[in-house]
């Protein structure tokens, strides 16, 4: 059994910002931290103060963690980045909300003095009537220096008096072994001890570091002694003298503590669910399928068609519960032109389908021409109310281009990013994972079975017969996933879909938007909606209309895929095949050196796959260096001051009977950094010898840069933190995770099944035929067999409730006595 903290994060939209920039306005982005450690950097939405981010993301944390922040900040790029504000809110707020928290929070001045983090490790004790307070050391306290570190040293106070220990200077981790005492004062009202950590400053007043109050007349009624890590907190006495508005975020939250357990508990429920599947594609009602469709609510839909399609992806049964929610989607459809236009069950589990199977497929398909955008910067405009002539000005000639001449070059361009993106896709039938062609091939099918009737419309005064008109069907129900729902938001949010590293700036979004306006156009196989809509797309229209020929014989050669070449669609391994990330990174390693180069780093090409680090000069070299992942004890960060960069990382393994040896990896942004982080630490996940502590500094000279300990094997002075990652589309199937989630949704919409279930059995019953009470006898049995399932789970995850509350009193009362 495994417990496991889901953070869900949706940064939605920022408004009332104050003006940073000489321009009147300022160029908004956000930081979120975890316990003051950056995990995501939001894109800079340039020249607003009401900027919108709608980015998502789901991190997997240690339930120990305790503060989540947002900072926002404007970017400059001649000078440091200006602080707006923050939002802070703590662990213990977003567990009194279950259901999540959707709404604005204003943000508040960064106070130096609650800008803390870290922990103290002391002794509190009491002997002969003296106060004893023995101070160990600290770790990853707050860097307050331009260096990257601080000058630590301890107050502490008691009864009127205060003892200082000694500045250990340049280090986040000191250690003091220093002890003081006090004449103990029982008459006290307010009998307690402050260990206050400060920042020496030999010219400015002293950083306050936090602190850490103890009742003693509790310690003295109870144990007598004290000894352990403690959090530091902030100065509460102190508030914020700023009463300017600073604006508003709009935030979206939601935590969830797991407890997974064994899959023998799961296995009844995914048992039935698989059932279901299978007796529906028998000629079955998909009673069960279609309950779970009905009573899902469109704000969870897009959670559960997830995890019902990385179950179904465990159990080999994806494509076939796509098909029985193909048949449901089109039993409701009445219009062949709203295929799959809603956010049903249906479209978002296809959606989760096409990232989970599809992500490789669309990076090498939208790659090339992506990267092509970015690199060239051009300026491209079709709208003529968004034309900017000064922008597009042509250096050595004598005159100003016109607003014909812009768009026409924008055409241009648009044209050959286009052409060159439609090339790729042509190309790519191979490349296509054989499962995604095969839903493909089925979801026509179902298509054709729903629309069959001989259909005419008239079009500008002409008459389409039915088989083309069938034939347009089949090709839209392709397209409306494929590109509407797949390519065009990857084109228009790239790093979203982790096509770049960063968000593309205001020009190269534009471009984006209006390849991805183009592509939509294609996939809605309608030349005049868009000319309707839209006229200032005219000009592409031909490139658009021969788009449309392309793709469709794209669809064609898409769907002809034969049985055996289906080989290995049935069941996907539970750990990913292939390449997992790559990237180039400067590396530098280190065994028996102890004194790094001034630069030490160099740039190699890294591939993570499911069992090795492999890296060399360039992608394809013969000759290459690797790690072997079930080595690897710890992948943590480095600490700013180690190289001058904060985006520096570290793999700790070592090789038979040898000691530690270390990698470092330097990435270009918090992102890439909490990528490459998260990845490796996924990939590690199930080795058995992993270290609970590490040193996130360097062994120079003749110590540790970051605790001062002067024995390279001595053991780390931070604490590792091997639960800190992000959710990605291509992670690892987990059946039991998986199993979970979909028992928790399930017990939620209970009581709504019951009312769904009882109102189809009426329904059969007025129908009063032989089929319908045969009908209604198997969904009884069904509906009775899953709420007896979910009631049973629900019994056994209370119980263990019980006895861990149980557990821990129990371990409460033996340190009391």
């Amino acid at each position: 059994m495994t417990k496991r903290t889901t953070l869900l994060i949706r940064i939605v939209e920022g408004k009332n910002l104050p003006v940073k920039d000489i321009t009147g306005s300022s160029d908004p982005y956000c930081v979120v931290r975890i316990d003051n450690e950056a995990i995501i950097r939001t894109a800079t939405i340039w020249k607003t103060l009401s900027p919108f981010w709608g980015e998502e993301y789901n991190v997997h944390l240690p339930p120990t963690f305790h503060t989540l922040s947002f900072h926002v900040l404007d970017e400059d790029s001649l000078s440091r980045d200006d602080v707006i504000g923050k939002v802070s809110i703590t662990k213990e707020v977003l567990a009194t909300k279950p259901q999540g928290f959707d709404g604005w929070m204003s943000l508040t001045e960064v106070d130096p003095d609650e800008e803390v983090q870290g922990e103290i490790h002391l002794q509190i004790s009491i002997q002969n009537r003296r106060l004893r307070c023995h101070v160990f050391e600290a770790r990853d306290l707050a860097r307050k220096d331009r260096n990257g570190a601080s000058d630590p040293f301890v107050k502490v106070r008691y009864n009127g008096k205060t003892h200082e220990s000694t500045v250990v200077k340049r280090s986040c981790y000191p250690r003091w072994n220093e002890s003081f005492e006090f004449e103990l004062d029982e008459s006290l009202c307010e009998n307690t001890l402050s260990v206050e950590v400060w920042d020496w400053d030999l010219v400015s007043k002293n950083d306050f570091l936090g602190k850490v109050m103890f009742n003693i007349s509790k310690l003295h009624s109870v144990q007598q002694q004290e000894e352990g890590w403690f959090r530091l907190d902030p100065d509460k006495s102190k508030s914020s003298e700023y009463e300017g508005n600073l604006g508003s975020l709009r935030l979206q939250l939601r935590l969830r503590d797991e407890r997974v357990l064994p899959s023998s508990h799961y296995r009844p429920l995914t048992e039935l669910l698989c059932q279901a599947v299978r007796t529906s594609l028998n000629g079955n009602q998909p009673d069960l399928l279609m309950l779970i469709d009905e009573t899902t609510t469109a704000e969870s839909r897009q959670e559960v068609s997830t995890n019902l399609v990385k179950l179904f992806l465990g159990h080999g049964l994806a494509k076939e519960f796509l098909d029985v929610l193909f048949k449901l989607e089109l039993e409701k459809t009445s219009e062949s032109n709203t295929l799959f236009r809603s956010n049903s069950l249906a479209s978002k589990s296809m959606e989760s389908f096409l990232k989970v199977t599809g992500m490789q497929y669309l990076h090498r398909v939208l790659g090339p021409t992506v990267n092509r955008v970015f690199d060239e910067k051009k300026y491209v405009e079709l709208d003529p109310s968004k034309v900017e002539i000064k922008e597009a000005g042509c250096t050595g000639l004598h005159r100003i281009q016109t607003e014909a001449d812009v768009i026409q070059q924008g055409t241009q361009h648009l044209q050959s990013y286009l052409t060159e993106l439609l090339h790729s896709i042509v190309k790519s039938v191979s490349h296509c994972p054989p499962l995604l062609r095969v839903a493909f091939r089925q979801l026509c099918q179902r298509v054709q079975e729903r629309f069959p009737e001989r259909e005419y419309r008239v079009r500008a005064g002409t008459r389409t017969s039915h088989t083309e008109n069938r034939q347009k069907v089949k090709f839209i129900a392709v397209t409306s996933f494929l590109c509407l729902r797949f390519f065009s938001p990857a084109i228009m949010s790239p790093k979203l879909f982790h096509l770049r590293e960063k968000h593309p700036d205001a020009r190269t979004s534009r471009t984006l938007l209006l390849l991805a306006k183009a592509v939509q156009s294609i996939g809605n196989l309608d030349t005049l909606a868009v000319r309707s809509k839209e006229p200032w797309m005219g000009p592409l229209q031909p490139a658009i209309q021969q788009g449309i020929a392309q793709l469709k014989e794209f669809i064609t050669q898409l769907i002809s895929v034969e049985d055996k070449e289906e080989l290995g669609e049935e069941r996907l391994s539970l750990q990913p095949a292939g390449t997992l990330k790559e990237g180039f990174l400067f590396l530098h390693k280190t065994r028996d050196k102890c004194m790094l180069m001034a630069s030490p780093f160099k740039k190699y090409h890294v591939t993570l796959r499911s069992n090795i680090l492999s890296y060399a000069k360039t992608p394809n070299s013969k000759k290459s260096s690797f790690i072997s992942l079930q080595k690897v004890q710890a992948v943590e960060k480095v600490e700013e001051k180690s190289f001058g960069s904060s985006h520096v990382m570290q793999i700790i393994w070592s090789e038979e009977m040898e000691q530690l040896e270390i990698l470092y990896l330097q990435c270009k942004s918090v992102n890439e950094l909490n990528q490459w982080l998260s990845a490796l630490r996924k990939s590690c996940i199930h080795n058995t010898e992993t270290l609970n502590s590490y040193h996130p500094g360097v062994f120079k000279g003749d110590k540790w840069s970051c605790c001062h300990q002067k024995e390279k094997t001595a053991a780390g002075c931070d604490k590792t933190r091997h639960g800190v990652t992000l959710q990605e589309w291509n992670d690892p199937l987990d059946p039991d995770l998986e199993s979970q989630l979909i028992f928790r949704h399930l017990l939620g919409v209970r009581e709504a099944m019951r009312d769904k279930y009882l109102e189809v059995v009426k329904l059969e019953k007025d129908k009063d035929s032989f089929q319908s009470h045969k009908q209604d006898s198997e969904l009884k049995d069904t509906v009775s067999r899953l709420f007896q399932l979910l009631q049973d789970m629900q019994d056994f995850h209370k119980d263990l409730e019980r006895s861990e509350k149980q557990k821990n009193t129990n371990c409460l009362l033996e340190l009391q006595t």
